[in-house]
C-alpha cells in the first residue's frame, strides 16, 4: 500500500515535479490506528507554524484535515505523512499513506556523531546528512546515530528525541532540537514532571537509563558508543504507559 495525494487528488508526474525537485518544505509524520491519530492537534500546530516561518503563508488546519481524511479513505492502519510545499503562490499539501510501522523490537545501540541539524526546531526537508550518518552508524555495527555538537553536547537522534532517566525523573537534553510529537505527548502524562539539562557524552554515566521517541513510539537505548545502558523494564514502562495513555483523535 502506497498512496500519494497532492491537494486532494492522486499524484501525477506533473504534480510530483515540484516535490521531487524541491528541498524547501516541511512535514509531519504520524501513525494511524483504527482511523485515529495521537496528538493530531500537535501535528496541525507543527505544520501551521513551520509553514508560516518558511513560506510566510498561513496554512489552514481544516484544509489539511480534509486532505488527510481523503487520502486515508477506507484505510484504518497506516504510516501517514503530510508535506507542505509552495510550487506557486499558494501552499500545496501532499499526503502519503504507507503500511503501519512499529518501533524497533530491540534496544538501540547509538553511535555519537558530531552533527546538528540546521534550523533544528523545524521538521524540514533536506535530511541527507542525518540519513547518511545513520548509514555510516549501521555499517559500524550500530542501529542509529546520536547527534551531538563538536564539543560533545547531545542534542537528538537522527530521527528521534532521546530521553534519559536519572532516578525516577526523565531528563531531556537542553539543546536546540525538534520538539517531537511523541516527546510532547509523553511529557503530558508522566507521573513526575520531566526536566531539561545539558547532557554531554562525558556525563552519560550519571544516568540510569535512556530511551528514544519518534512517530513509531518508544524504544530503549542499549548503548551509546561503547557505554552499555541497562534496560530497566520498570522505567521503560513509565514512559510507554505515559505515551499509551494519551487518547487517540480522529482527523
Amino acid at each position: 500500500m502506497t498512496r500519494i495525494e497532492i491537494d486532494g487528488l492522486p499524484a501525477t508526474a506533473d504534480t510530483l515535479a515540484h516535490p521531487a525537485t524541491s528541498t524547501t518544505g516541511n512535514f509531519t509524520a504520524m501513525q494511524v490506528r483504527g482511523g485515529q491519530v495521537r496528538g493530531m492537534d500537535l501535528h496541525l500546530t507543527r505544520l501551521r507554524t513551520a509553514s508560516q516561518e518558511i513560506f510566510d503563508v498561513r496554512l489552514d488546519d481544516d484544509l489539511v484535515l480534509s486532505h488527510v481524511r481523503h487520502a486515508l479513505a477506507d484505510v484504518v492502519d497506516a504510516s501517514l505523512r503530510v508535506y507542505v510545499f509552495q510550487p506557486e503562490d499558494a501552499l500545496s499539501v501532499m499526503v502519503t499513506v504507507n503500511p503501519p510501522g512499529e518501533p524497533p523490537s530491540t534496544p538501540q545501540r547509538l553511535l555519537a556523531v558530531p552533527y546538528t541539524r540546521p534550523f533544528p526546531h523545524l521538521k524540514h526537508l533536506g535530511g541527507f546528512a542525518q540519513a547518511h550518518h545513520v548509514k555510516l552508524a549501521r555499517r559500524a555495527g550500530f542501529d542509529d546515530a546520536l547527534l551531538t555538537t563538536p564539543d560533545g553536547l547531545i542534542t537528538e537522534g537522527a530521527t528521534t528525541n532521546i530521553g534519559f532517566f536519572q532516578g525516577d525523573t526523565v531528563v531531556w537534553p537542553d539543546a536546540p532540537v525538534l520538539l517531537g510529537i511523541t516527546m510532547q505527548l509523553v511529557n503530558t502524562a508522566l507521573p513526575e514532571p520531566p526536566r531539561l539539562a545539558e547532557v554531554r557524552l562525558d556525563d552519560l554515566t550519571a544516568f540510569d537509563a535512556a530511551f528514544l521517541t519518534n512517530a513509531r513510539g518508544v524504544v530503549p537505548v542499549g548503548a551509546i558508543d561503547d557505554l552499555e545502558f541497562p534496560v530497566d523494564p520498570a522505567r521503560m514502562k513509565v514512559v510507554v504507559d505515559a505515551y499509551e495513555s494519551v487518547p487517540w483523535q480522529r482527523p
